[in-house]
């Protein structure tokens, strides 16, 4: 059991933040599922449970609490320590870009780059965005990057995929939530299979990437996590592979596919040598979300030219 807080001692929310912050440093806990430092977990934490804006601390850091709220501040804190479960599943919130999305263990935590990206429209990557009129998110998850692609994308009906039951269902509640049920259309299919013949302006993917070996050496924060939206295979990228091979039968004429690969650019660069990968930087990643399109996917063949790996 962590210490109990001594609720009668700390007064303001300055007065709590430092005490969260020195608390799990101690605990050595992990992040990366929206924050990525102790300050800035205890900080979410602390706005989240005191029903307060989570753009800035600043205002409000001289505050007094209540006891119920010193009470309830110093709860969550310590069950985010003795639960090392990620934040965001604690208060079913999490962010992307500012948008709110409900989540809990059933999907993991939004965290993709491609939100980022889609800010403008993946303009690096789509030349004119009002041309999009179909996109496919393929392994949704919460439904989060389906949703931002039809902010973004007023016009374009959305097919939102995931192999998941579960995160359908949580998917299905985001969507919702925004209004966008007559917008994006939730199916359940492993990957291409249960989407027949359709074909797409735009598809996004946030596949699982990770490595066997990364994943077997999860903290426990990352445990909580689905290990279905993780597990990428013995380097990570058996999906990614999947994809590139399929993708190109599922793309119109003009169609473009992006999809985020985590740290894979030197493998599939040497694997795949005749696909001119577009590498889509973000503030927090370089080299971790590639583009191509429909052309350079080899249509004509239905999918892409076969990998070194498995040419006779």
């Amino acid at each position: 059991m962590a210490d109990a807080a001594p609720i009668e001692e700390l007064i303001t929310i300055r007065d709590w933040l430092r005490f969260a912050t020195s608390k799990f440093r101690q605990a050595e806990l992990t992040y990366g599922h929206g924050t990525s430092t102790a300050i800035d977990e205890s900080a979410f934490l602390i706005l989240k449970t005191l029903h307060l804006p989570i753009d800035s601390m600043d205002p409000w850091l001289d505050c007094r609490l209540t006891f119920a709220e010193r009470r309830a501040v110093a709860g969550i804190i310590e069950k985010r320590i003795e639960t090392r479960r990620p934040a965001s599943y604690i208060v079913n919130e999490a962010y992307i870009r500012g948008h709110s999305f409900y989540v809990d263990e059933r999907v993991i935590v939004p965290r993709s780059y491609i939100g980022e990206l889609l800010e403008d429209g993946l303009a690096a990557a789509v030349p004119d965005a009002g041309n999009v009129e179909t996109i496919l998110d393929l392994c949704t998850g919460s439904g989060c990057l389906a949703i931002l692609a039809a902010l973004e994308f007023p016009i374009a009906d959305i097919e939102a995929s995931d192999i998941s039951a579960d995160a359908l269902d949580v998917a299905k509640r985001n969507v919702a939530e925004y209004g966008l049920a007559d917008r994006i259309k939730l199916i359940q299919s492993d990957l291409f299979t249960g989407l027949g013949n359709s074909r797409y302006d735009l598809i996004i993917a946030n596949p699982p990437y990770v490595s066997a070996e990364v994943v077997s050496a999860f903290p426990a924060e990352y445990q909580a996590e689905p290990v279905l939206a993780h597990a990428g295979g013995d380097d990570g990228l058996d999906i990614v592979r999947k994809i590139l091979h399929e993708a190109g039968r599922h793309l119109t004429p003009e169609g473009v596919l992006v999809v985020e690969i985590g740290t894979g650019l030197d493998v599939l660069e040497n694997e795949f040598p005749d696909l001119p990968f577009l590498w889509l930087d973000t503030e927090g990643s370089a080299g971790e979300v590639f583009a191509l399109s429909a052309s350079e996917l080899n249509l004509a063949g239905g999918g892409t030219k076969m990998s070194k790996a498995n040419r006779r």
